[in-house]
């Protein structure tokens, strides 16, 4: 099926975004000094062209910064070649929060820091652009983009993207905790800018959390006052065709997450009823997509339930078998 087939519309694939936004006020703003932060592990024969796609943007970055978990490839050459400075680590010392957390503590003279991933490739030249432009608006504290399914995704895996970062710009705040519950606070590292005072004045990144360090941010950020923006005209793509293994640990991950941490689902609410939209709307997507994919879809729900709930209550299980079911085996090494 063609990729084409993949774009569809907010009310086809019945996502909720969060309320309409309007646009930034940008004109005559002073521009923002930003840096962008890229963590790297063998980024592997496509990361000449992600540069390439990088170095178009219509908004560059005033500082680049590669933090590398020790890669065995070109990566690191490759970088250097493009203007970045590099950061070498060691591959135990890696952490979604703790890594990103140096990096912010490093950059003290850059106003935004984007973060982006190996495998999140801009799809417009103008996505930073789009991203930043938000910073006009002093009481925006983070803006993420919209992530495409990438091209030659299967329609599960499609899905999944088109459902979480719909096509409608959204500006979240604390007042639309009591309609969206935990949504409020979904964002993405793999394509995200913070407004560094804001961030770190607020606790910045966990320096030790199994996933999710993004989500953490935002929680405590909607909870002081800030906005949280979703900018969906700023795009990259992004997908994985995830197996029925690493389905159940990514949702076992989650669980963990929400397990350490309770007083985000305290404070937003729990994750219930988001999952039992994204299955009703899954189930209509495949239809017109690809019936056939139905059975996998379904198994793989029931994975994902098991697996979240496994990760809920995992203080009662044995810490080996614990990382046996995680997808962030690392995690388990250091982890209280």
């Amino acid at each position: 099926m063609k990729q084409e087939a993949f774009i569809v519309s907010r009310s086809q694939n019945g996502a909720e975004a969060g309320a309409p936004a309007h646009e930034p006020e940008d004109a005559g703003a002073r521009r923002l000094s930003s840096a962008l932060v890229l963590p790297t592990l063998n980024a592997g024969l496509g990361f000449a062209e992600w540069l390439k796609v990088l170095r178009g943007q219509t908004c560059q970055p005033d500082k680049l910064l590669l933090i590398d978990s020790s890669s065995a490839d070109n990566t690191v050459a490759l970088a250097r070649q493009a203007g970045f400075e590099v950061i070498s680590i060691r591959r135990e010392e890696f952490s979604h929060g703790g890594t990103r957390q140096m990096a912010l503590e490093r950059l003290d003279s850059y106003e935004l820091v984007i973060f982006l991933t190996q495998d999140a490739l801009p799809a417009s030249e103008r996505s930073l652009e789009r991203l930043l432009r938000w910073f006009s608006d002093p009481q925006v504290a983070a803006v993420y983009g919209r992530q495409l399914p990438r091209p030659g995704a299967g329609a599960i895996e499609a899905h999944a993207r088109l459902f979480n970062y719909p096509d409608s710009t959204a500006v979240r705040s604390s007042a639309d905790i009591a309609r969206l519950g935990l949504k409020t606070v979904f964002i993405s590292n793999s394509f995200a800018a913070w407004r560094r005072k804001a961030l770190l004045d607020g606790g910045g990144f966990p320096d030790h959390t199994i996933q999710n360090e993004d989500s953490h941010a935002a929680a405590r950020l909607i909870l002081a006052g800030w906005k949280v923006v979703y900018e969906s005209e700023a795009t990259v793509y992004h997908s994985h065709p995830l197996s029925l293994r690493q389905e159940f640990q990514r949702y076992f991950d989650i669980g963990v997450f929400h397990a350490r941490d309770p007083w985000i689902r305290r404070s937003f609410g729990a994750a219930e009823g988001e999952g039992l939209r994204y299955v009703k709307s899954e189930l209509r997507f495949l239809r017109r997509a690809n019936g056939w994919a139905i059975p996998s879809a379904f198994l793989r729900s029931g994975l994902k339930f098991i697996g979240y709930r496994l990760g809920s209550v995992e203080r009662l299980i044995p810490r080996t078998l614990k990382k046996r079911l995680s997808g962030n085996k690392a995690y388990w090494r250091s982890a209280p």
